[in-house]
C-alpha cells in the first residue's frame, strides 16, 4: 500500500474541497517550532530526508482511493483529481545536522494549495520527532565530550520504524554506534552490543558465561559485570583478560549496568590497572540521559549506551511544531489566534554573529550572514539528497560554534530577532485583516 494516507482526515478532506472550488494556485507553508523545552538551548534539525522521500512518492494508490469511496464517500470526481495527484512543488529547508531555534522555518514548501495541504501531517510527524532525539542526543554528547555514545533505544521506543530514525537521528547527532541491527544495516551505522543478564544467569557461574561468551566472540569482547556483585565481576573479568590474552586475543570492555556507576567505575579502572589492563574500556548504560551522564562526565567511563530516553526523547516527548500557511496565490496571509499568532510571507533564516534574524525571502540578510534554508526539491523533484552522514559534520560543526549559553544543559531561550521588512508585512497584513474580519 502507499503513504498518501499517512495523513489526518482533515487535510484530505481541505484538499477535496480545494480541487472541487478549482483552489489549485500555489500556496507556502511553514513548518517551525515555536518553543524550547525548559533548560534547552537549541534543536538540532533532524527528518527531512523522510519527508523529501514521502513528498516525492506521494501518490493515491487503487485501494487508498477505494477506502476513501467506500467508507468516506468520496465522489468520483474527486477520486479522479487524488488519482492523478503528485507532488509538483518545491521545498526550501535548512539541512538535517543543522543548530535551529524557535520560530526559525525548518522547511517553507511552495506548491500548489491541495498538494501543500497534504503534506501536512507527514512532514511535522517526522520532522518534530526526528529534531526532538537528535537534539537530545546532542545535548549527551555535549554533557561528556570526547566520550562515545551508542543508541541503545530499540527496545523502549514506540515502534520499530521509530527504532531507525532514532538510530538515524542519534548517528546524525555524533552516536559512535547503534544497537539496532537492521537500522545498521540500513544506514550503514556500526552495529554494537554484548550481553543481557539472562545470559550470566543461564550459565551455571558469572565465570562460566564470561569464558564462554569469550570463546565464542574472540574478536569482541565486553562482559556486563554487575549480575550479581560488580567488584567480584570485575575480577572474573580479569581472570578471563588473562586466559585470553594467553590465546592471542584481548578483553575489549567491561559494562556497567546499576549502582553508583561514579564510584564503581573508578574501582573497576583501579583493578583494571593494576592487572595492566589499561586499555580495557568502561562502559556505562541503565537509564541514562544527558543529565546523568553530564553527572557520571569525571568518572573514568570511556562510552555510555543511551536508551529509553532519548528514544522517546523523555523530558521532551512532543515539540511545540507547527506547519502553517504563510502565502496563498500570491497573498501573504498569517493568524491573529491568541498565543498563536502567525507571521506572513515567504522567509528566509540568516546566520550572523550576533544571533539569527528571520526575514523574508526576497530581502537582503544583514552582511556577511549566512543564509540557513536552502532549495532541496524542485518541481516535485529531490535536488539536495540527505544523508546522515553530511548531516553528522554539519552537526558537529554548529555543536562546536555554539555560545556557551546555549551549550548548557540548563540554558536560556536564545533570542532571535524579526527583519524590519518582515515586521513591516506583518504589521500591513494583520491591519488588513482587522478591517476585513472586524470592520
Amino acid at each position: 500500500m502507499g503513504k498518501a494516507l499517512h495523513t489526518d482526515l482533515y487535510e484530505l478532506n481541505m484538499a477535496a474541497s480545494y480541487l472541487k472550488r478549482g483552489m489549485t494556485g500555489p500556496a507556502t507553508f511553514s513548518l517551525f517550532i515555536r518553543s524550547l523545552p525548559e533548560g534547552w538551548g537549541f534543536f538540532v534539525a533532524c527528518g527531512l530526508e523522510a519527508a523529501l522521500d514521502w513528498l516525492a512518492g506521494l501518490r493515491f494508490e487503487d485501494q487508498d482511493l477505494a477506502y476513501l469511496a467506500d467508507v468516506h464517500g468520496y465522489p468520483a470526481q474527486t477520486l479522479d483529481a487524488l488519482r492523478d495527484l503528485r507532488f509538483t512543488g518545491e521545498v526550501r529547508a535548512v539541512p538535517e545536522g543543522r543548530v535551529v531555534y524557535p520560530g526559525e522555518p525548518l522547511l517553507e514548501l511552495t506548491a500548489p494549495l491541495p498538494e501543500a495541504q497534504l503534506a501536512e501531517t507527514y512532514l511535522l510527524n517526522q520532522l518534530t520527532y526526528q529534531t526532538a532525539v537528535a537534539s537530545k542526543a546532542a545535548r549527551c554528547r555535549l554533557a561528556a565530550p570526547g566520550r562515545q555514545m551508542v543508541d541503545f533505544s530499540l527496545r523502549r521506543v514506540h515502534g520499530v520504524e521509530a527504532g531507525t530514525a532514532v538510530a538515524r537521528a542519534t548517528a546524525i547527532a555524533g552516536f559512535a554506534a547503534t544497537s539496532n541491527v537492521d537500522a545498521a544495516r540500513r544506514l550503514g551505522l556500526r552495529a554494537t552490543g554484548t550481553m543481557a543478564h539472562s545470559y550470566i544467569e543461564a550459565f551455571p557461574s558469572e565465570e562460566e558465561a564470561f569464558r564462554a561468551f569469550a570463546a565464542d566472540f574472540p574478536e569482541r569482547v565486553t562482559l556486563l559485570v554487575d549480575t550479581y556483585d560488580t567488584p567480584s565481576g570485575v575480577d572474573k573479568a580479569i581472570e578471563v583478560a588473562g586466559e585470553l590474552e594467553a590465546r592471542g586475543g584481548a578483553l575489549h570492555g567491561i559494562r556497567l549496568d546499576s549502582g553508583d556507576m561514579a564510584a564503581l567505575a573508578v574501582d573497576a579502572r583501579q583493578r583494571l590497572d593494576e592487572a595492566g589492563l589499561r586499555n580495557v574500556q568502561l562502559f556505562a548504560s541503565g537509564a541514562l540521559d544527558e543529565h546523568r551522564i553530564a553527572g557520571l562526565a569525571q568518572a573514568p567511563i570511556d562510552a555510555f549506551g543511551v536508551g529509553s530516553k532519548i528514544g522517546v526523547a523523555a523530558d521532551a516527548p512532543f515539540l511545540d511544531s507547527v506547519y502553517k500557511l504563510v502565502e496563498v496565490d500570491g497573498r501573504p496571509v498569517a493568524k491573529l489566534s491568541t498565543g498563536k499568532a502567525t507571521l506572513p510571507g515567504r522567509k528566509q533564516v540568516w546566520r550572523t554573529e550576533d544571533g539569527d534574524v528571520v526575514g523574508l525571502e526576497d530581502e537582503p540578510g544583514p552582511e556577511g550572514a549566512e543564509p540557513l534554508l536552502v532549495a532541496v526539491m524542485h518541481e516535485g523533484r529531490i535536488t539536495a539528497p540527505q544523508t546522515w552522514e553530511d548531516a553528522r559534520d554539519r552537526c558537529a560543526a554548529d555543536l562546536d560554534r555554539l555560545p556557551e549559553g546555549q551549550r548548557s544543559l540548563k540554558a536560556e531561550a536564545p533570542v532571535v530577532h524579526t527583519s524590519d521588512g518582515l515586521q513591516r508585512l506583518t504589521e500591513e497584513v494583520r491591519a488588513v485583516i482587522r478591517r476585513r474580519e472586524l470592520g
